[in-house]
């Protein structure tokens, strides 16, 4: 599938309505209620069609650390090291329906890094949501959005439990995003359920659809495509019913070539292929939840000096319980390839376990504590192992 066919499908829908609608003809009668009957309705001013919200998280890392060369090169930069207190997320978001048949989304993050530089402005989410059908079940999102793929992926940072993103699944997309255009699917019953898992505090990821695929650059979250291969990807997911219990369900995956960066003495394709494939359980807390994903697939990797599509595998098993506004939580992962976001594409290993608690002071205050059990390969030659532990505090206020 082109990703002009795309456009084309959804521009032709645009425009069936509009041209199946006959203009009215006022009678030389009209009343001045039938005028204003007839009248086309009023645009809303922009602060109506509009919202403004968003969080922060601020973290200290440095409680009981025991080895500073642990670090974690892609989620939280600050592990490790000598580092204190920290701004993770500073989110501020713009939405909003600004048409029957168009809402828009604006994110930026100004707790960004870039380099050894913190608390850098740059882009997270900016896309618009097309709604074929008048009940908006279908729906094309064209932009810079998360890539659907995974659970974990797809649930917000201010709605998840554990500070950081397993590696097993996160190590497909850089920060989740990349630009693309994306044909969703749910019917009422289920758009109603993701909306509900989210709103109640279960910790959902929200809706990404029943049915979900797409075309994306595949060089992740605000990088130039290098090469002249898009990324397809899809992904199948349905809450279950069982009583009062909740269950989600989920699978799919998707296919492309990265590029690499790499040094001038390693050797490799200029762009290597990528396919991984994913399942997804979720049993919502209950009180008792489980959460469990795991991939499997080929990327980028550097062996012997050369970086090729190699055999990796990772996931993660969650498992926590929600007793009012206590949710403790038991999280173990597992990861091993390449990462290839970094340059050459290094050998990856991680084995992490982690302990915490999640306290919601009330809807717009958060507090969680984790302990955190880790051995991960070393991120530069040799690629050896560091082992350690350490506990984190992390405060997120909503606005």
């Amino acid at each position: 599938m082109r990703l002009w066919l795309i456009l084309a499908a959804f521009g032709i829908a645009l425009a069936t309505p509009a041209a199946a609608q006959e203009p009215v003809q006022p009678t030389a009668a009209a009343t001045p209620t039938d005028a204003a009957q007839t009248a086309p309705p009023q645009k809303r001013p922009w602060y109506e069609a509009l919202s403004i919200r968003g969080y922060s998280q601020v973290r200290y890392n440095n409680l009981a650390i025991t080895n500073e060369k642990l670090i974690n090169g892609q989620g939280d930069k600050t592990i490790g090291g000598k580092n204190g207190f920290s701004i993770r997320r500073a989110r501020v978001i713009l939405s909003g329906d600004v048409h029957e048949q168009l809402s828009v989304y604006l994110q930026p993050d100004f707790a960004s890094s870039i380099g050894e530089q913190l608390n850098v402005a740059i882009v997270r989410d900016w896309y618009a949501d097309v709604f074929l059908t008048a009940d908006k079940t279908w729906r094309v999102r064209v932009g810079q959005s998360k890539i659907p793929f995974g659970f974990e992926n797809m649930q917000s940072s201010s709605n998840r439990l554990a500070l950081d993103r397993a590696d097993g699944l996160n190590s497909a997309t850089r920060d989740e995003r990349d630009i693309g255009a994306f044909v969703y699917y749910a019917p009422t019953e289920a758009r109603q359920r993701f909306k509900y898992l989210v709103d109640s505090g279960l910790k959902g990821s929200g809706d990404y659809g029943a049915l979900g695929f797409g075309l994306f650059n595949g060089q992740t979250n605000n990088a130039l495509e290098k090469n002249r291969t898009p990324h397809a990807v899809a992904r199948v997911a349905w809450p279950f019913r069982f009583g009062d219990q909740y269950v989600e369900c989920a699978f799919g995956g998707f296919y492309g070539e990265f590029s690499a960066k790499r040094d001038k003495d390693v050797k490799g394709q200029y762009a290597v292929t990528e396919a991984r494939v994913h399942a997804t359980l979720v049993v919502y807390p209950q009180p008792l939840g489980f959460q469990a994903e795991y991939n499997v697939g080929v990327g980028p990797e550097l062996r012997d000096g050369v970086v090729d599509s190699h055999p990796l595998h990772g996931g993660y098993a969650q498992v926590f319980y929600k007793a009012g506004n206590l949710i403790p939580f038991i999280k173990a992962q597992v990861y091993d390839g390449g990462r290839k976001h970094e340059t050459n594409a290094p050998p990856y290993e991680v084995k992490e376990l982690e302990l915490g608690l999640e306290w919601q002071v009330h809807s717009a205050l958060e507090l969680v504590g984790q302990y955190t059990i880790s051995q991960r390969s070393s991120p530069s030659k040799p690629f050896g192992a560091e082992s350690g532990q350490f506990g984190r505090l992390q405060l997120q206020f909503s606005y």
